[in-house]
């Protein structure tokens, strides 16, 4: 299992682990047993980082971590891999709890399915089990996130996603459907069709649904380019080399209904995944074609590259049919959007005012940051075609992300709709967060969700 959901426990019987905010170690040790104290002040130890405190007879007494801050939702997001072998046992607050318990699990994912690694040997225990199945849960579906992100394309075409979308559907008793290859075209799917013919790996539409009919509806849409060359368009090597993580956005929304699905938010699930991939041959779609979308609009090709918003519109077309209560989609979708906030920050668009005073909220309180960018709809003049009703990519090289929001919000006219923009890859190793690929946003809007509907 990538996530060691067995590394955090329900028990009571660990090794103190005490975490204090440096500037409250002097206070913390006064009362102490003075051995200790001595033992802390003679190796150099002063409240910054981690101690093992040596009890009688050497046997470990208490593991002790200073931090800036208490918080940081990553301050055990290293420490699993740090510590000996063991049970550790954590206290503090609800909130407390949850932040670094969720940062201890994340901190021991590890892909291991074609290299191995040395198993995390550590283990925390807090003593509330349903705080703990909770936080296993929520863990696993990030690391669902990260696992398919991380597989190789030879590994994760179309095919192989939905597998992994159906694998889904069985373990939560959800019902799964797709549509392959020609039968996109004989159900109305013709861009989602037209990007991906030119694999030898078949498009397809996967669409998972779960939950009671009387809930209110939620659908999610993940963009699922398993690999994108830039097709007729090509990419240069050194943009083609990570674009596996090209279907983040199906990853994303796979995992975000692990979290809804095993911990039974009270709503009608529908999950959309435009599976393709983005490939070169003879029947390749090409600069300058005129296609038709599942909506009616036609749509001029102006770059082959920007070909996630293809695939995504049709999707989008489907999903609003229904007018669920919200749709919510994740994509890479731009370099615009990292430009304006970096790798490590994704943004989103909305004309819900409701809906992203919500998703703010919640991201702060679960330390999972979300940033809305404006959907400013002057900009849509830089859509305009010639031949067409509008084309698939802005000449304009300022302000790509929003337009490519616009193009999308075309498809969308009868629900509250959100469009994450998302990097889905760590270029950085830090506390809890590997390089390679990356859950943004997921428990941002899995709180939003919780909060409205739980």
């Amino acid at each position: 299992m990538p996530i060691l959901t067995d590394r955090l426990q329900a028990g009571t019987t660990g090794v103190p682990l005490t975490v204090l905010e440096s500037r409250e170690f002097e206070t913390w040790a006064q009362g102490r047993p003075e051995a200790q104290v001595a033992w802390l002040r003679a190796s150099g130890y002063s409240g910054k980082g981690l101690a093992l405190v040596p009890g009688e007879g050497g046997s470990l007494a208490e593991v002790l971590l200073g931090v800036t801050s208490l918080d940081d939702p990553w301050i055990l997001g290293d420490l699993a891999k740090r510590l000996p072998e063991g049970d550790y046992q954590l206290k503090g607050s609800d909130e407390f709890l949850d932040r670094a318990g969720l940062g201890w699990l994340l901190g021991t994912y590890r892909f291991d399915r074609y290299k191995s690694s040395e198993p995390v040997k550590a283990r925390l225990l807090i003593d509330d089990e349903p705080r703990v199945a909770r936080l296993q849960q929520m863990a696993q579906g990030v690391a669902l996130v990260r696992d398919l992100v991380n597989t190789p394309p030879n590994d994760m075409m179309p095919e192989h996603l939905s597998e992994a979308a159906q694998s889904l559907a069985g373990q939560f008793g959800a019902r799964f459907t797709e549509l392959v290859g020609e039968q996109l075209l004989t159900e109305n799917y013709p861009t989602i069709h037209a990007v991906g013919r030119a694999s030898v790996h078949e498009p397809r539409l996967l669409d998972l649904r779960w939950g009671d009919a009387g809930h209110p509806r939620v659908t999610l849409v993940g963009k699922g380019v398993c690999f994108d060359s830039g097709g007729l368009d090509i990419k240069p090597a050194a943009g083609m080399r990570y674009m596996k993580k090209d279907m983040g956005g199906a990853a994303h929304v796979l995992g975000l209904a692990h979290m809804i699905m095993a911990l039974q938010l009270p709503v009608n699930l529908r999950v959309l995944i435009p599976a393709v991939e983005n490939a070169v041959s003879g029947n390749a779609f090409r600069p300058g074609d005129v296609l038709k979308t599942r909506k009616g609009l036609t749509v001029e090709i102006d770059n082959t590259d920007a070909e996630g918003r293809l695939v995504l519109c049709d999707a989008l077309a489907e999903a609003d049919t229904e007018t669920p209560d919200m749709i919510i989609d994740f994509a890479t979708l731009t370099g615009a959007a990292r430009v304006a906030l970096g790798t490590e920050l994704p943004g989103y668009f909305t004309d819900a005012d409701a809906l992203a005073r919500d998703l703010n909220a919640a991201g702060k309180k679960v330390s999972d940051p979300v940033w809305q960018l404006p959907l400013h709809t002057p900009y849509d003049d830089f859509l305009k075609s010639e031949v067409a009703d509008l084309v698939n990519c802005a000449p304009s090289p300022f302000g790509g992300a929003i337009t490519a929001g616009l193009y999308l919000k075309r498809f969308v006219e009868q629900t509250p709709w959100v469009h994450f923009d998302i990097m889905a890859w760590n270029q950085r190793a830090l506390p809890g967060r590997p390089v390679g690929g990356e859950a943004f946003g997921v428990r941002a809007v899995f709180e939003m969700l919780e909060q409205r509907y739980r």
